[in-house]
C-alpha cells in the first residue's frame, strides 16, 4: 500500500468521525435536518469522504471491493449536485447504520500499511 493510499484512507476516517461528532447529540433525522450548522457540516464531510474514495487507486478499490466505493462516490455526487433533494431520513440512516460498519472496515485495511513496503 502506498503511502498515498495509507493517506487517503486516514482523510476517510477523518472525516467519519467529524460525520459522527457532528450527529451524536440527535436522536432523530429531523432534528438532525432542522439544525444547519450540523447538518451541513456533515454533507460536507460525505462530499470529502467521496472526494478522498475517487483519489483512491484503483487497482485498491479494486482489492478490497467489500467496501461499495461507487456506491459511496454515487451518494456524495448525489450530495453536491442534489442538495436540496436529500432525503434527511436516508441520511440519517446512513450515519447510524452504516457509518461506522466502514469507518471500521477502512480503519483496518490503514492498519495494514506497513511503512517498508512504499
Amino acid at each position: 500500500m502506498s503511502i498515498k493510499v495509507k493517506f487517503e484512507l486516514l482523510s476517510l476516517v477523518e472525516a467519519i468521525e467529524k460525520v459522527e461528532l457532528y450527529s451524536q447529540d440527535f436522536s432523530n433525522a429531523d432534528d438532525f435536518y432542522h439544525d444547519q450548522k450540523s447538518f451541513d457540516a456533515s454533507m460536507m464531510q460525505f462530499v470529502i469522504i467521496g472526494e478522498s474514495i475517487n483519489r483512491l487507486d484503483k487497482r485498491f478499490k479494486t482489492k478490497h471491493n467489500e467496501i461499495p466505493w461507487q456506491k459511496i462516490k454515487d451518494f456524495r455526487n448525489i450530495i453536491a449536485h442534489d442538495y436540496f433533494g436529500i432525503d434527511a431520513d436516508e441520511i440519517w440512516d446512513i450515519i447510524k447504520n452504516k457509518i461506522l460498519p466502514l469507518k471500521e472496515k477502512i480503519t483496518l485495511l490503514s492498519e495494514e500499511f506497513e511503512p517498508t513496503k512504499w
